[in-house]
């Protein structure tokens, strides 16, 4: 019997309450007063766990057991960062011929480990599919003198040194970045990129201006705020060292409804099952770590604030621009609606301010593929297990395919394979697409405003003008009032550290809580969910939790409303400099003489190469112009294609592949009647029978996607006519004639039939392999070895 609680008679309770509400009452009353003890006690476990975690010397919430390979305090330019290698779990192994898989944990304040958090995470999707996997960690505290360059440069010996873990390994390693992290690897990408494979970018801020109104508060921080100048004064009063804390209490203020009130009401609601989550979570939620005063001001100056990153105007300390159209790896972003840390304008702007159309973006030879996702918040996009299991399941497992896209823009949407009336045809649970996107239909998700633009600018002047007024006259007293000692104190009475420290085992109160909670979990009286006033409970939760949801709406549009109106002055515009009309606050950056002269040459070299090659390069050039006509493409195609190549070349490298894909596809681009016209040429030498089983493969390549559309299918029977018109003459006709091997009559002399021109497309739809229109299949088919 439980001590804390009374007990009466069933007999005298039913007498006494005929109709059960006092009994209800009485039995809330007891649960409550239950649930509240096990939640302080959990309380205090997170307290507890906070202390020990903080007092490590690494502290981690990875998930696996790791090595490791670096420690980046031993690089000549110390940093605070460390490269690891991921030991496979019991039950998962990996081949180490297959393109390394290498996380970088985002610190954004929080500790280090959220990649590879859970089973179902980055790290674990790419170790199930066989990928040797690494992480590139970091520690709780900077190195003296560290900088944002110093850590892009350690990124960067990181991967060379896991390239050379791999020497038989032809890919080069596949680079994971979240939220900080994204933008951290994309500027390294742009410095050198060699040696980056696929690139992954997940919830990460490129394009910091950008944002649609009424959805994304936290742009507007930096000009609410007058500028950087007081990440420079906390950064002083920290004796040199920025409180990651402050930035956890940026992300926790966006959402007040779920930091004070749906979070813990989650916990005190289901304590006796949700205790173990919401701990695991804590840990690395409550694991403030520290930056370096320089690091974080160059962060908000050029970044958050100046935007300089997604328009080229970063220069590193040696003279170098860091432009992310240097990048030569294909860039993977994903994204979420429902993330107001880096919504999509903010993840997919850099494209617009670097790209004037998509044909900027295939000169610039840049593959980019983006996947925005509905519902999922900020943390979602790499933590939460459904999307592991899902997009980035997909992403892993079709970076290959990536790899090979022909430059360009895409848009990703997966699908279930058992609700597409092509099951059959395909092998995963799900589906990845790639829909050809063009810099307008991007302009749509990003809805750009030069009004805007004009806004953001002022506040960047605005914070130069403050934090210069601020290093002038300020800056020197504070600096010589913060101490070490000083320094430390206020970290330790920052808010949000406290609440972990006084529902700790060091607060004195706290001493009778566990015993008192073992009484409570000894004798549990849990009420059903059934119980009246538990659903009044529920009731009030759920209005005091939309009442903080509408004074955030109410603050957010007031902050926006404020920015909006006080930045859009004109007069306070001209008076620091921004008043010419004429005046271009987001310049897309124009081409370097250097970049004219290569894309001009690259030219002259694909159109010297459109007669160039045989029968494979034929083949190749055939799939990508009628694939290039489809609404859409996917995995399929070129899992079939691979494996083909494979067998009439064993030794192909998937390097040797991505530029036969790319060589036929810039030849398509740059002149496509003049490719098509060269296909008879490629096929010369070819007897019929070799020509008619490359266009079967052609077929079957073709097929792996379903019903071709009625655009692709008239591009398929122009090859179709290549091909036929390709094949050698006989002479088998009685006058001695002429007549193609197919029986039919020789072409017409006609225009279209001259040397070099192409015949007309005939409006037919392709058959399949045995001649039938290719139409899905009821039963899912079992595949052949012809697939793999």
């Amino acid at each position: 019997m439980n001590p804390l609680m009374p007990s009466l008679s069933p007999a005298a309770l039913s007498w006494l309450d005929p109709f059960g509400f006092g009994r209800a009452a009485f039995d809330y009353w007891r649960d409550a007063v239950e649930r509240s003890t096990l939640y302080l006690d959990v309380m205090r476990q997170r307290g507890n766990q906070y202390l020990e975690h903080i007092e490590q010397t690494k502290p981690n919430v990875l998930g696996f057991e790791s090595e490791v390979v670096i420690d980046g305090r031993e690089l000549s330019r110390p940093v605070n960062y460390e490269l690891m290698r991921i030991l496979p779990p019991d039950g998962v192994e990996t081949d180490p011929l297959m393109r390394p898989f290498v996380v970088v944990d985002p610190r954004a304040g929080h500790g280090p480990g959220i990649g590879g958090f859970k089973p179902d995470s980055e790290i674990g999707v790419a170790l199930r599919a066989g990928h040797p996997c690494y992480f590139i960690g970091f520690l709780p505290y900077p190195e003296p003198g560290q900088t944002v360059e110093d850590v892009v440069e350690a990124e960067v010996a990181f991967l060379r040194h896991v390239i050379s873990l791999h020497p038989d390994t032809a890919e080069k390693p596949m680079v994971v970045g979240n939220c900080q992290a994204g933008w951290q690897i994309m500027m390294a990408a742009a410095l050198e990129p060699d040696v980056f494979g696929p690139i992954l970018i997940a919830g990460a801020p490129l394009s910091y201006w950008a944002g649609e109104r009424g959805y994304a508060p936290m742009r507007y921080t930096g000009g609410m705020s007058g500028g950087t100048w007081m990440t420079s004064l906390l950064s002083d009063l920290g004796a040199g060292l920025f409180d990651g804390a402050w930035l956890v209490q940026n992300f926790e203020r966006l959402n007040p409804a779920n930091t004070w009130w749906d979070k813990q009401y989650a916990l005190y609601s289901r304590v006796d099952t949700e205790a173990r989550r919401y701990l695991d979570f804590e840990r690395w939620w409550g694991g403030h770590v520290v930056l370096g005063g320089q690091e974080i001001q160059y962060i908000v100056d050029n970044l958050f604030v100046g935007n300089r990153l997604s328009t080229a105007q970063l220069v590193t300390a040696d003279g170098r621009r860091i432009d992310l159209r240097n990048l030569r790896s294909p860039v993977v972003v994903f994204c979420s609606r429902g993330d107001d840390i880096t919504p999509p304008p903010q993840a997919l702007g850099w494209v617009r301010d670097l790209y004037e159309d998509t044909d900027d973006v295939i000169a610039n030879e840049q593959t980019i593929v983006y996947c925005v996702h509905d519902t999922t918040g900020h943390l979602g996009i790499f933590v939460s297990g459904s999307v592991s299991r899902k997009e980035h399941a997909e992403f892993t497992a079709n970076m290959d395919y990536i790899d090979v896209l022909p430059p360009g823009l895409y848009e990703t949407t997966i699908s279930r394979a058992e609700d597409r009336p092509d099951a059959e045809l395909i092998e995963r649970d799900y589906l990845l697409e790639f829909q050809p996107r063009s810099v307008e239909e991007l302009d749509r998700e990003i809805q750009h405003r030069p009004d805007d633009d004009r806004r953001f600018a002022t506040v960047a002047r605005i914070s130069e003008i403050n934090l210069g007024l601020y290093r002038r006259f300020l800056q020197p007293w504070v600096r010589a009032l913060a101490t070490p000692e000083s320094a430390h104190w206020m970290r330790l009475m920052h808010p949000n550290r406290m609440g972990y420290r006084l529902l700790s085992d060091r607060n004195p109160l706290m001493v009778p809580v566990p015993v008192l909670a073992d009484m409570v979990r000894e004798d549990r009286h849990a009420v059903g969910e059934d119980n009246v006033f538990r659903a009044l409970e529920r009731v009030a939760s759920s209005q005091i939790s939309h009442g903080l949801d509408a004074w955030r709406e109410l603050r957010d549009r007031s902050t926006e409303r404020l920015f909006l109106d006080v930045y859009g002055q004109p007069l306070l515009q001209a008076l620091v400099g921004l008043g010419g009309d004429a005046h271009a606050h987001r310049r897309r950056p124009g081409a370097e003489p250097e970049h004219r002269r290569f894309v001009a040459r690259r030219r002259e070299e694909i159109r010297a190469k459109v007669a160039e090659g045989g029968s494979h390069e034929a083949v190749m050039r055939s799939v990508i112009h009628v694939l290039g006509g489809a609404p859409a493409t996917d995995g399929r195609n070129f899992q079939r294609l691979r494996a083909s190549r494979a067998e009439l070349e064993p030794d192909i490298t998937l390097a040797d592949f991505k530029h036969l894909v790319r060589e036929q596809f810039f030849i398509l681009e740059n002149d496509p009647e003049a490719a098509l016209a060269a296909i008879p040429h490629l096929l010369e030498g070819l007897d019929a029978e070799a020509i008619d089983a490359h266009l079967e493969h052609i077929e079957h390549v073709l097929a792996a996607s379903g019903e071709l559309s009625e655009h692709a299918a008239q591009r398929f029977e122009r090859i179709r006519a290549l091909f036929e018109h390709s094949k050698p003459a006989t002479t088998d006709s009685p006058t001695g004639a002429p007549a193609s091997d197919t029986g039919g009559s020789a072409p017409p002399a006609s225009a279209s039939e001259a040397p070099g021109a192409v015949p007309e497309p005939a409006t037919t739809k392709p058959a399949n392999r045995r001649g039938r229109s290719r139409k899905a299949s009821p039963r899912r088919r079992t595949p052949s070895k012809a697939d793999d």
